[in-house]
């Protein structure tokens, strides 16, 4: 497998050639996150600089969404792929390796369904017609899934709905705490759960806690929203990796341009617990959408609708 950008940054710095390539590149990202406009001698040498990298391994790595020092992987991999965010959000490369190329834990969740079914419970009366009302009950007998998902709901229910808001903030880290620890057997079914009736689409409504996580107020614009993510490192490679596997395609029989459609999905959970949090817009629908509007965006409406888009009337996903 490809090295992983925090040991491709170690080996590069050992190396003064390269140390000094990376310096520079290293001073065009800041000016990139600072919004300095760069002059055209400083652009060429930006440009410059990347093209030095070649094929070190500095250039080929990639990052696991479940690794630990994570937001510093990140931040080598855009440093040393500044110029390819000049385009306003067309972040094609995804600095996440394919998750086929990731490792996949054996978890324990049809054993403990197959627990659950045995049980004789009244509780679980409700569990035929109401899917995610099962997956709850499958989650609560995983120690990790349960501490995991009670960390989260108690973080984002506090403050929601009073004057002091909740602490936006610490509801989205732990939402992807949730997501990226815990088994994907389990998040994935508390997520998708397929529903019947409207008392279990708004349960899968509110597995994210929107009024913390998702809602404001008001709906700002749609091109805040972006601003916002491509300012945090895990927000924009979260948003990349998404643009690369929900790439929809017309022609494509699961409506994917990558034809991985659980790629997609995985892509889509990745977004939760950034400023650009999708979730479903009504308790009836499997339709989601970001918390946002692009009414008043002037000359910019199509770059605004484009980025609904995604999420909105996207095929693939």
């Amino acid at each position: 497998p490809r090295s992983d950008c925090i040991a491709a940054e170690q080996l590069c710095l050992l190396d003064s050639n390269c140390n000094a390539t990376y310096r520079i590149l290293e001073n065009c990202a800041l000016a990139k996150t600072r919004f300095l406009p760069l002059d055209h001698d400083s652009r060429v040498r930006c440009l410059n600089a990347e093209l030095d990298l070649g094929n070190s391994s500095l250039l080929h790595c990639k990052c696991h969404r479940r690794m630990k020092r994570q937001e510093h992987c990140l931040r080598v991999f855009w440093t040393v792929h500044t110029s390819v965010t000049d385009g306003y959000f067309n972040l094609e490369t995804s600095p996440y390796e394919n998750p086929a190329n990731e490792e996949h834990w054996k978890t324990d969740y049809n054993e403990l369904a197959a627990q659950l079914s045995g049980r004789d419970c009244s509780q679980l009366a409700g569990d035929a017609t109401n899917p995610c009302l099962k997956a709850t009950h499958i989650c609560n007998l995983s120690k990790k899934c349960v501490r995991l998902r009670t960390d989260y709901a108690s973080i984002c229910t506090k403050g929601a709905g009073s004057e002091d808001m909740c602490d936006r903030r610490k509801c989205h880290r732990g939402l992807r705490n949730f997501f990226e620890k815990v088994p994907e057997d389990f998040t994935r079914r508390i997520l998708f759960c397929p529903c019947q009736d409207e008392l279990c689409g708004e349960r899968r409504r509110k597995t994210i806690v929107p009024d913390c996580s998702f809602q404001y107020n008001t709906k700002p614009n749609c091109l805040w929203l972006l601003d916002s993510c491509l300012e945090d490192h895990i927000c924009k490679s979260r948003l990349a990796d998404f643009q690369q596997n929900c790439q929809p395609a017309d022609m494509s029989p699961d409506g994917c341009s990558q034809h991985n459609h659980a790629a997609c999905l995985q892509a889509y959970m990745g977004m939760i617990g950034t400023p650009m949090t999708p979730n479903y817009i009504s308790n009836s629908s499997v339709e989601v959408s970001l918390w946002c509007t692009c009414e008043s965006s002037g000359n910019q409406k199509e770059k605004c609708d484009q980025i609904l888009g995604m999420f909105e009337s996207n095929k693939c996903l």
